[in-house]
């Protein structure tokens, strides 16, 4: 997982409320088990008609939006099923932050775990920040994670919070396995010790 700093990016906005993770990828697509490849799936049911064809009026389908980093929504995001394709989808369109008033538990836990950042912010932060994601692609946001900030395209500044230890990850690019690995060396020693302690085992 690759390390996370600062995002300056272009956000598009997405006020709906109760986005699902059935919304974000549909179950058709959950046949994989790769997290790359899905990008092109996301929203699938709001972003294609039934021909494939894009929809134009789709957020991330405008000219504006293609290249969207960061994705500012509306109230309980990624609620419904907890399938793991949801953020998988997110990561692979290019989608590193997301932004919301509340998210679904399961699904907030799953960005950490897939290298985006979950900022929860007060409805009137996420208000401004909508309003300035509607400016498209020349209004650039800017997360800073170490400092715990987010800053709309003027420079309005505010801060979220954000548990330390998932912080710690993100920073160091460390998902569930990165942090196994980093206690390589003291598990061989417990296995070494165990082995002479209990040959039989």
């Amino acid at each position: 997982m690759e390390k996370f700093e600062k995002v300056s990016g272009i956000a598009a906005p997405m006020p709906l409320v109760n986005i699902d993770t059935d919304m974000i990828i549909p179950k058709v697509f959950l046949k994989t088990i790769k997290r790359s490849g899905l990008g092109v799936n996301l929203f699938d049911e709001m972003r294609y008609d039934r021909q494939g064809n894009e929809i134009p009026d789709f957020v991330l389908n405008q000219p504006a939006y293609r290249e969207a980093q960061i994705l500012v929504a509306g109230d309980n995001f990624g609620c419904g099923s907890s399938r793991e394709h949801a953020p998988w989808a997110l990561a692979d369109f290019g989608i590193k932050v997301i932004v919301s008033t509340s998210f679904a538990d399961i699904f907030y836990n799953n960005c950490f775990k897939n290298g985006m950042l979950p900022i929860v912010l007060p409805q009137e932060q996420v208000d401004v920040l909508m309003k300035d994601a509607e400016k498209g692609a020349n209004a650039r946001m800017e997360v800073d994670l170490e400092a715990q900030t987010i800053s709309t395209s003027d420079g309005e500044t505010f801060s979220f919070e954000v548990d330390s230890f998932k912080k710690h990850c993100l920073l160091e690019g460390l998902d569930d396995i990165g942090l196994t690995l980093a206690k390589a060396s003291a598990i061989d020693t417990f296995e070494e010790s165990a082995s002479q302690a209990r040959p039989w085992v």
